[in-house]
């Protein structure tokens, strides 16, 4: 497994756990759709996953680090990740 997709997978726990999605998260792929496509994922979730990925990478995320691009897919908030760690 490559860094990037064990950093996908643990994006996706970060989800799971962080939204209540019961393992829905695990059917997810780089395509998938977040924000304005997932129910669960409102304004004030996105800030709750934020601190969450904060807390599961150990880095800190700042307001001008993140748009609403970041978390358009499950793809380019894994990127938005990757990005942070190799930062």
């Amino acid at each position: 497994m490559s860094s990037f997709d064990s950093t996908r997978q643990a994006v996706l726990q970060v989800l799971d756990e962080s939204l209540g999605l019961a393992g829905r998260a695990s059917a997810f792929d780089d395509a998938t759709p977040l924000l304005g496509a997932l129910p669960e994922l409102d304004s004030m979730a996105v800030v709750g996953v934020i601190a969450a990925l904060e807390e599961h990478f150990s880095f800190y995320v700042g307001d001008d680090d993140i748009d609403g691009s970041t978390f358009e897919t499950v793809g380019t908030l894994t990127n938005f990740v990757a990005a942070k760690l190799a930062a």
